[in-house]
């Protein structure tokens, strides 16, 4: 007699080591399943795609909408991460590239902080965040994904952004598209000499 609750794993799946996701443990429930499959163009580059061209090179060679740019300044500008922890995820960027900030100029190290000032005021105005993660990655053995273009991320954070998504279901909800993100941030982003 079969038992009816699973499904039979099917001849051909078991020679080539396929599970079917019927038979996985665990019981139907009514839980939505949210899928980030953005994310898997990143994770297929791999390292060697960063390598091959610079994002934050090319970036500013693009328009704004299609480099994600939220503000160009004298040495350095600002874009949304194009795989963000959260939703708003700025890095500030010096065109030069540079791979970390001991070989930045008085005046790329300013503009940086001005920028990474600003971005976090404009964020707390269109966001309404309750606070902020910032900080550079010093190479890759420091969890930097591009490693050879000097970068500074602000990343927004809500009182509630930590549940139980990314930490259990390992899975980050993002409420807004990225481009949505951009023109509400570049359009809050206060004129030059503001």
């Amino acid at each position: 007699m079969t038992d009816r609750t699973t499904s039979p794993e099917p001849a051909d799946a078991a020679a080539e080591g396929l599970v079917d996701a019927a038979t996985l443990a665990g019981v139907p429930d009514a839980f939505q399943r949210l899928w980030t499959p953005h994310r898997m163009a990143y994770i297929n580059a791999g390292a060697d795609a960063m390598r091959a061209s610079c994002p934050f090179c090319a970036a500013p060679e693009k328009s704004d909408a299609d480099g994600l740019i939220v503000h160009r300044g004298r040495t350095a500008y600002v874009l949304l991460n194009l795989f963000p922890y959260n939703s708003g995820h700025l890095l500030v960027c010096p065109y030069r590239h540079i791979a970390t900030y001991d070989q930045a100029t008085a005046e790329e190290v300013a503009e940086i902080g001005e920028l990474t000032q600003t971005g976090m005021r404009v964020l707390r105005e269109v966001s309404r965040c309750d606070g902020f993660n910032i900080g550079m990655n010093q190479g890759a053995v420091a969890g930097a994904g591009v490693d050879e273009h000097l970068h500074q991320h602000i990343v927004p954070r809500w009182a509630s952004d930590a549940n139980f998504f990314p930490i259990i279901a390992r899975t980050k909800a993002l409420p807004q598209l990225l481009g949505e993100v951009r023109v509400a941030v570049a359009e809050a982003w206060p004129a030059t000499g503001e």
